[in-house]
């Protein structure tokens, strides 16, 4: 009910943010969430899943047509912003709740306590202020397992800040020996709201961290900006898809099959907004119509654009 509610509140919140109309606060499902992150007898880990807010890719399948990212994306924010603000006290106080405290256990309890403090924390960054960003690099730092790392880390790629930046540096440092914790860190980084996410996976690309024969480096930096990176991948002007094209007629002279997946993160253009469909099927066609294209690539662009 929870998901059902915040669900229809966002594509409220998108259809007044695409009309120019004064939008909905959010102020009620702000005042649940204080509630329930308040609630002292209810499952933490229960509670970590309804508090959370749909994706912008799932919202934008609800929309389903004319789709506007940058709606979706400021609709989202306002929200997150709105919770953060009416529940802080409350966020602040689960949050601190919900420490587990002594050697590292993966069961259940302390598996949800862990959920919905770093739920609670993605919040707290939201607030207007700093706290929220300084209690993500005091977690970063004093974090005794990968999913509270993790957590803080993803927390801070979405703040222009110092702190970003030495997080990124020290997990780098620590972890760049392990292929498979080296994703994580391409990933989040992918993923990024921040601006200037394109020029940063662009930059990533030639890092010793990543390569293009390797399907697991590629999942990790390029599909992850272009299936989950919903703002930048569907930047305005084309330079996602433009930079995504180009990687899928780069990576079909190494491993085609790779390169068919990745090509199907266009499959949904056409529920995009015009302006958006056009420069997607651009590069489609480009796609299709390239000599010397592997039968993968081409049956999923020749498919796609009928």
């Amino acid at each position: 009910a929870a998901q059902r509610y915040a669900t229809g509140l966002l594509t409220r919140m998108v259809e007044a943010a695409k009309e120019g109309t004064a939008p909905r606060k959010g102020t009620g499902f702000a005042e649940m969430v204080r509630d329930l992150v308040s609630a002292k007898k209810i499952d933490p880990d229960f509670v970590a899943q309804i508090i959370l807010l749909p994706s912008e890719q799932t919202l934008a399948q609800i929309i389903g047509e004319n789709v506007d990212v940058d709606a979706i994306h400021a609709a989202r924010e306002a929200l997150r912003i709105s919770i953060a603000t009416h529940a802080k006290d409350a966020l602040l106080d689960a949050y601190e709740r919900m420490e587990v405290k002594g050697p590292y256990n993966p069961d259940a309890a302390d598996a949800g306590r862990r959920a919905l403090r770093n739920a609670c924390l993605g919040y707290l960054a939201a607030a207007p202020g700093d706290e929220g960003v300084m209690l993500a690099a005091e977690q970063f730092r004093k974090a005794t397992n990968m999913t509270d790392s993790i957590a803080a880390l993803s927390v801070l790629s979405h703040v222009d800040c110092p702190e970003r930046k030495e997080a990124l540096s020290a997990f780098h440092d620590r972890w760049k020996d392990d292929h498979l914790v080296m994703d994580k860190w391409l990933a989040i980084q992918a993923m990024s709201s921040l601006p200037g996410t394109l020029d940063e996976v662009k930059r990533l690309t030639g890092h010793s961290a990543f390569t293009m024969k390797n399907p697991n480096k590629v999942r990790a930096l390029i599909t992850s900006f272009a299936a989950n990176n919903q703002l930048h991948f569907h930047e305005a002007k084309g330079q996602g898809y433009r930079f995504v094209a180009d990687k899928v007629l780069e990576l079909d002279k190494l491993n085609p099959q790779v390169a068919a997946r990745l090509l199907g993160t266009f499959k949904s253009w056409r529920q995009f907004e015009a302006k958006r469909r056009k420069l997607m099927q651009k590069e489609l066609k480009r796609i299709a119509g390239t000599e010397g294209l592997s039968r993968d690539v081409y049956e999923i662009a020749t498919k796609t654009l009928a």
